[in-house]
């Protein structure tokens, strides 16, 4: 009676060891791919010609959007079916912060400065 309750024992402990290793393995293999898709993603984008600077949601799916295509600018109304050029819009007439002048800022760098906006209140 006690050899089979150690035996429960010992092999309840080796399901959870084995549990917890897939675990750990399956949570690697998920960092490493996702890793590894952001900078397949990362080296697209960064070459790319097109970018989309700002967008501002006028109804539930319409969208007017500024998106920069080489070096000029263009408005467009972008719906759940369809797209509408509304004209190009000169760089003079935008308000470009640091990030769409297409500088990046680290993520370190962004949370720096949560914290300091969060200080300010």
């Amino acid at each position: 009676m006690l050899l089979s309750m150690t035996s429960n024992r010992f092999d309840s402990i080796v399901q959870l060891i084995t549990v917890i290793l897939i675990f750990i393995f399956v949570l690697a293999i998920t960092y490493y791919t996702t890793k590894f898709t952001a900078g397949l993603q990362k080296g697209r984008m960064q070459n790319s010609n097109m970018e989309i600077v700002d967008t501002f949601r006028i109804a539930q799916n319409k969208y007017i959007q500024i998106v920069r295509v080489g070096d000029k600018y263009y408005s467009m109304i972008v719906c759940k079916d369809t797209v509408t050029l509304l004209g190009e819009v000169s760089q003079e007439e935008l308000k470009l912060g640091e990030s769409q002048l297409g500088t990046t800022m680290s993520f370190k760098e962004i949370l720096e400065k949560a914290k300091i906006t969060k200080q300010k209140k």
